[in-house]
């Protein structure tokens, strides 16, 4: 099969998510750091494609002229790994939408999908409307409250329409009411969008991720050990930990299989991961991320559709676990991607 491995440009350059739309205010540049990523996500899909038989290549998103080109490609599928449109995120469902406009066949979820899970505020409405707990929250647009539940500090503020960890670092966490309105007016300046507060969640950082379609199957829970970093610093995935090369923070977490989880934590875990990829109607593949507190509550933090996907990644690391190689882990996303057109 012909497959189109189809990228933007900005891709594995900038920290996912600090590409930003023109008109909002410059951002920071952190390049991505080579000693972690030696070979980019789209080199080794490419390859694991190939080694399933199948005959693969690179399509640039670069722009307009590429988006009219597609089509003519010759591309059976495309294997969607773009997370932005013209470097600019938010247009990442965007690119879904068009894909459907022409009737091509692609892997990964779909432009409904990609706009409720982006959106953080709507996703965690619609995981309390399905059931799944979430902390609490409240957004904040320019002074205006759009929702409001009640909240207990300390808190976390993030930009509300972002991943990758943008916009959160170790003064994400708030504890006064003072902080709580600095750090909410930094946000919505920085990044020109509502402001999402949580409560901050303590306790382990867990990831699952989920392959299938009419019968999902949740991975083993793959855990961000956040347990060595300074004391200084709250225990969250921030900007420090991913992306700040040589800081004491970058150098003492990694991700691997979660230990030391009861058999029926485990189960939960898995259980809700399921539940969030069915609230968010996602497609062959996704990881959602929880928080599980020193009483094996489970808090839903947020969905990931069409996450990393290098062999380093959370999913593929649960996918080795679950006794799927790399090869074995891409090959599947391409045939379930392939099945639901038929």
């Amino acid at each position: 099969m012909r497959i189109a491995v189809l990228y933007d440009p900005s891709d594995n350059l900038l920290p996912h998510g600090e590409r930003r739309r023109k008109e909002c205010p410059a951002v920071p540049v952190r390049r991505r750091k080579r000693e972690r990523r030696s070979k980019l996500d789209r080199e080794h899909v490419l390859d694991a494609i190939r080694a399933n038989g199948h005959d693969p290549f690179f399509h640039e998103l670069g722009g307009e002229q590429a988006l009219f080109a597609l089509p003519k490609s010759g591309a059976e599928l495309v294997f969607n790994m773009t997370e932005a449109y013209e470097g600019d995120d938010l247009k990442e469902a965007h690119v879904a939408a068009f894909l459907d406009l022409l009737d091509l066949r692609y892997t990964g979820a779909g432009p409904y999908s990609l706009f409720l899970a982006q959106d953080k505020s709507l996703a965690k409405k619609l995981f309390n409307f399905h059931g799944i707990r979430t902390p609490n929250f409240a957004t904040v647009t320019r002074g205006k409250v759009e929702h409001m539940d009640d909240l207990g500090f300390p808190l976390i503020v993030k930009p509300a329409s972002e991943d990758g960890s943008v916009g959160i670092d170790a003064g994400a966490v708030v504890k006064t009411v003072r902080e709580l309105m600095e750090r909410v007016s930094w946000v919505q300046e920085r990044f020109d969008c509502a402001a999402l507060i949580e409560e901050y969640i303590e306790g382990r950082e867990i990831y699952v991720g989920v392959l299938g379609n009419e019968k999902p199957e949740a991975l083993p829970p793959v855990e961000l050990d956040l347990s060595r970093l300074p004391k200084d610093m709250p225990r969250i995935a921030g900007r420090e930990v991913k992306w700040d090369k040589g800081s004491e923070a970058y150098d003492v977490t990694r991700s691997e299989v979660a230990e030391g989880l009861t058999g029926d934590l485990k189960k939960r875990l898995q259980e809700t991961a399921l539940e969030v990829y069915d609230a968010l109607k996602l497609r062959d593949y996704g990881r959602v991320d929880m928080r599980v507190t020193p009483k094996n509550e489970i808090f839903v933090i947020e969905a990931n559709p069409n996450p990393w996907l290098a062999p380093e990644a959370e999913l593929a690391i649960a996918a080795q676990n679950a006794g799927r190689d790399y090869e074995k882990l891409i090959g599947e996303i391409v045939t379930m991607a392939v099945a639901r057109y038929f």
